[in-house]
Formats: structure tokens, C-alpha cells, sequence
């Protein structure tokens, strides 16, 4: 009897253990899903989609996290110009949407209500333009650069604000997506959706 009393003890201490880990271990991950609205500078378009995001905390205030967007296609007019005189050929209605993929460090508290962060992460930006019904010759686009090279580079600073109650919570993120193409562009990027820590 004695020996099943120690057995017993010592199962319920190696399950409080195990427990306890799963608990911290449940805490290490954050997913969410997301509005993504991102102002394209070079077609002056508002662009807006959805997205989803996983991170993993790799210390007590930093989580590594990636995300992909898609930002469904808008219309917006392209101007053509003569190469020769710079005079306007043609104007364009063309179509363009826009996928996002980030990655990098966000930091933020580990624990309370309110959870401010800040993030930056390096990724990529690729646009997808609806084919030119104009021909290249003698003439250029206003938007040759991402027709020419439509997968770019990108740096992301953002900063944010994660309200919390338990493990879900809700966040709100502000930030300027920077992609290269014939030099950086800057573009203004909101997101919004709910997250779950587990």
C-alpha cells in the first residue's frame, strides 16, 4: 500500500511537471489572421486582402514571426509617355494585386492586457499586373519598373498595439512597407484581426 501511495505521489508530481511545461510551452506561439490594407505609392491604388501570421517567442519579450497577404486586384489608370517627346501616348485601366511576405523580430511584453510592439522584417513584395494592351515600343509606362520587375525586395517597420484577455486578443498594426524597385518606395500599411496564443 505504501508503494502504491509513492507511485501515486510521484505520478501526480510528474504530471503537475509536465503540465506546468505544456502551460509555458502553450504560450510560446501566437497565430492570427488579419485585414491587410497597403497604400501603393507608385499606382496610387488602396489595396486591401487578407492575411495570416505565426510567430514563435524565442525569449521572454521577442517573438519571431512571418506573415503572407494577398491584396486583391484594383483598377487604376496607367499613363503611357512618348519616349521621344515625353508627351501622353495612352491611358490604360489596369488591374493590379499585390502579395505580401514579411519576416523578423517583434518585440513586446510577455504578459498583461495592453501589449505594445514594435517589429521590423525583411521580405518581399510581389505585384501582379493585368497584361498591357500596349506595345513597349516608343513608349513607357509610369509603372515600367514593377511591370519590368514585379518581385521586389521589402523592409517593414511597424508598430502596434495587441489587447489581450487570456489567450486570444485582438491587434492593430501601423507601418510603411519599403520595397525596392529603380530605388525604395514607401507605402503605408494598416492591419487588423484577432490572434490566439497557444
Amino acid at each position: 500500500m505504501a508503494k502504491f501511495g509513492v507511485g501515486a505521489v510521484l505520478l501526480l508530481v510528474s504530471l503537475f511537471s509536465t503540465s506546468t511545461t505544456l502551460a509555458r510551452a502553450q504560450r510560446r506561439v501566437e497565430a492570427g489572421a488579419f485585414l491587410d490594407y497597403l497604400s501603393v505609392s507608385q499606382t496610387n491604388t488602396s489595396n486591401v486582402g487578407l492575411g495570416g501570421r505565426i510567430g514563435i517567442r524565442v525569449h521572454r519579450n521577442v517573438v519571431a514571426e512571418g506573415e503572407l497577404a494577398y491584396d486583391y486586384g484594383v483598377n487604376f489608370r496607367e499613363v503611357y509617355t512618348d519616349i521621344g517627346n515625353g508627351s501622353v501616348t495612352a491611358i490604360e485601366n489596369t488591374s493590379i494585386g499585390v502579395t505580401e511576405g514579411l519576416f523578423g523580430p517583434k518585440v513586446e511584453p510577455a504578459r498583461g492586457f495592453l501589449r505594445p510592439f514594435v517589429t521590423l522584417k525583411g521580405g518581399f513584395v510581389d505585384f501582379r499586373l493585368s497584361p498591357s494592351l500596349i506595345p513597349y515600343s516608343g513608349v513607357a509606362s509610369a509603372v515600367f519598373g514593377i511591370r519590368d520587375s514585379n518581385l521586389n525586395g521589402a523592409i517593414y517597420p511597424g508598430i502596434g498595439l495587441s489587447p489581450s484577455l487570456g489567450p486570444v486578443g485582438l491587434r492593430l498594426e501601423f507601418g510603411d512597407v519599403i520595397y525596392f524597385n529603380e530605388g525604395p518606395h514607401n507605402n503605408l500599411r494598416i492591419t487588423f484581426g484577432p490572434i490566439l496564443r497557444f
